[in-house]
């Protein structure tokens, strides 16, 4: 058996860390989960490490029907895949924002998060055996933690037990049903309240209590609880919890609803301070081979004053490191900081990785 060195090298990488403030962030995904449900990518131009703790939420600065609207979400993916997150959103009857999110919010669109923040995460409270409880929409910050444990491999014995209204209602029901084949430390249990016509589902059936709880997850008072979802839902598993005896000390719930006071507070204190900012002087940056133009502030990347102008410049890693971007200037200089995906006879030709090279001034790309 070989042993690791604790003597490693490892190259550092110029990349920026994901701290609570005010972040503009591009759609890059609208991905269909159920009929009245969708999931959406975001992620910035320039590689950012998208850390948080699993299970806690952002909130979304918007503009409906020219008024300033805040919401939160909760964040869907895990820190594990770091460089985008993404949340999930249910289509509600009267629901201003679920509603507008679903009827206008495009792949390409650039809004403004708040974030991350939330006290209902797994790493605040380890644990070696959890139990995964939601209901409806209610799963995303339980998967979240799901995908976090099962992506790094954590050693947790989870339970997941999610409550639907029917079978064409689970979310996430493939990554679901992946998981479970994967790792013999994720128990996944699907409940549905009932099944429609031409639905087959041979899973539980009706609605959660202490009999199925029972069946699910047979040593339940010795697990963390993690739950999320409607009111009607949480009430009920906290009745279920208390009557079997259970320490409550070890449960931990999130409702989703309405944004906290708090957390509206100081996303609008954010959102004036950036309105109020003087903006920043900007340059031309001009594409000679199509022909396309665009003022763009200092520090936007190449990449980035290519999109605002329609253009698409490839690229696979976004971090300077594959060379994929790779442009040459006929004029001016741009700022680059690269991870080794350029030489410096590329540098010396005029070369510059587009992803990490920023606007110092006025200046032609060779595109």
């Amino acid at each position: 058996m070989s042993s690791i060195s604790s003597n490693v090298y490892l190259n550092p990488v110029n990349t920026q860390t994901w701290a609570n403030g005010r972040h503009l962030v591009r759609c890059l995904k609208v991905i269909r989960e159920t009929a009245d449900v969708i999931t959406y990518c975001f992620s910035m131009q320039e590689p950012v490490l998208f850390f948080f703790k699993p299970g806690q939420f952002v909130t979304l600065e918007l503009e409906i029907d020219g008024q300033q609207v805040m919401r939160s979400y909760t964040i869907s993916s895990a820190p594990s895949i770091p460089y985008s997150f993404s949340i999930t959103v249910k289509r509600v009857p009267g629901g201003r924002v679920s509603n507008w999110l679903h009827d206008n919010l495009e792949e390409g669109d650039v809004i403004a998060v708040h974030g991350p923040v939330g006290q209902f995460n797994c790493i605040d409270f380890p644990a070696d055996k959890v139990l995964l409880l939601s209901g409806g929409v209610g799963i995303t910050p339980v998967m979240s933690m799901a995908r976090w444990f099962f992506n790094t491999n954590g050693e947790v014995d989870m339970v997941f037990a999610h409550s639907a209204r029917t079978p064409a209602d689970i979310i996430y029901r493939a990554e679901l049903d992946y998981m479970s084949t994967r790792i013999d430390n994720f128990k996944l249990h699907l409940i549905c309240e009932r099944n429609e016509i031409g639905q087959v589902w041979g899973g539980y059936r009706g609605f959660l209590s202490r009999e199925m709880l029972q069946l699910i997850a047979p040593d339940f008072l010795e697990r963390e609880v993690f739950c999320c979802g409607p009111t009607p839902y949480m009430r009920a598993v906290r009745r279920i919890l208390g009557e079997a005896g259970y320490d409550m000390s070890r449960y931990h719930e999130e409702s989703f609803g309405a944004t906290p006071d708090e957390d509206i507070a100081a996303a609008e204190k954010q959102a004036e301070v950036a309105q109020s900012e003087t903006p920043q002087a900007s340059h031309w940056v001009t594409f000679s081979e199509s022909g396309k133009s665009v003022q763009a502030e200092l520090g936007t990347t190449l990449y980035e004053a290519a999109a605002s102008a329609g253009l698409t410049i490839p690229k696979a890693c976004g971090m300077g490191i594959c060379g994929t971007c790779k442009v040459r200037l006929a004029s001016g200089t741009a700022a680059m900081e690269h991870n080794g995906g350029i030489t410096e006879e590329e540098i010396a030709e005029g070369y510059v990785l587009s992803c990490c090279s920023r606007v110092t001034e006025a200046v032609t790309v060779e595109y």
